[in-house]
């Protein structure tokens, strides 16, 4: 079955209620959002009250809950602890957010490893092994943390299969990690998208394919190993539409969650319910922006 959303907004007012009325207005079987703004550490208390209205609403509408995911704040960094006062905040910052997951129902977990700001990628692998052992030893949430494919942006960790891999054999408590595909990001650290099957086999090899629980489809305003990170609407990058679309439909990937990053356009105009219609259709829409700002 396909299962196709987008990010979208969690706010004070409406909290998870909020978010699955905004993934509805888009077509979609599940969502990705934040429980807070990703760039700070404000968050409002969970309302239960939202969120039983929210899964009331689930349950008449065709979104399947357990792919709904949840992902952390870009502000935890768990790869860099010269300042051990930064390094403490993330993994304290980390496991509130896995208590806010657990009380709103959420299995999954999406957490960019992070960047080690200088002191090395095996250094910055043992920092961050040596926090999600502290994590998830304190913690004994039914919640998965899946650790995103990375760019290569900066100094940032996690941008090969081989170094996810290292990661997790570091982590006692394997089985609550999973791992996050980013479509842009891994064309951006060099892998071949044009080739997915074949990377698919190589990510098995060293990773295990099993381990693959959501998957970001996002194209790339940048050629492959552009090590940017900037991502772009459907089909309309240098991934191209047809790549993307044979992911989303890779029948080894069938049950896991699909979600749109994609950019707003001009900065106010929400693609997702164009894209995620093209998808369905599985054909390209070239007048897709148009319809968009028109919207």
């Amino acid at each position: 079955m396909l299962y196709i959303g987008s990010h979208v907004s969690f706010t004070k007012e409406k909290q998870l209620l909020g978010s699955v009325e905004e993934a509805l207005s888009y077509n979609a079987n599940t969502f990705m959002f934040y429980t807070g703004a990703p760039q700070n550490t404000n968050r409002s208390p969970i309302n239960d009250f939202l969120t039983i209205e929210a899964l009331n609403k689930i349950k008449e509408s065709d979104i399947d809950f357990s792919k709904v995911i949840v992902h952390a704040p870009y502000i935890i960094n768990l790869a860099n602890k010269e300042k051990i006062d930064n390094y403490s905040f993330s993994m304290r910052f980390l496991t509130e957010e896995i208590e806010r997951c657990a009380q709103l129902g959420i299995r999954y977990l999406v957490l960019h490893p992070g960047s080690h700001v200088g002191v090395g990628v095996e250094v910055g692998i043992n920092n961050i092994a040596e926090a999600l052992n502290k994590v998830l030893t304190t913690n004994n949430q039914d919640v998965m943390i899946l650790l995103e494919t990375m760019a290569g942006k900066g100094s940032e960790v996690g941008t090969t299969f081989e170094e996810l891999k290292e990661i997790i054999d570091r982590v006692d408590k394997k089985e609550r990690l999973g791992i996050c595909l980013d479509t842009c990001h891994l064309s951006d650290s060099g892998y071949d998208i044009n080739n997915f099957d074949q990377l698919l086999d190589n990510f098995d090899k060293i990773i295990g394919i099993e381990k693959i629980k959501a998957i970001h489809i996002n194209d790339s305003k940048n050629p492959k190993n552009a090590k940017k990170d900037r991502h772009e609407n459907f089909g309309f990058g240098e991934l191209g539409f047809n790549n993307l679309i044979n992911i989303v439909y890779n029948k080894r990937l069938e049950d896991i969650p699909k979600i749109l990053e994609t950019p707003y356009l001009d900065h106010k105009f929400a693609p997702y319910k164009f894209e995620i219609e093209m998808i369905k259709n599985k054909e390209f829409d070239e007048k897709l922006l148009e319809k968009i700002r028109n919207q």
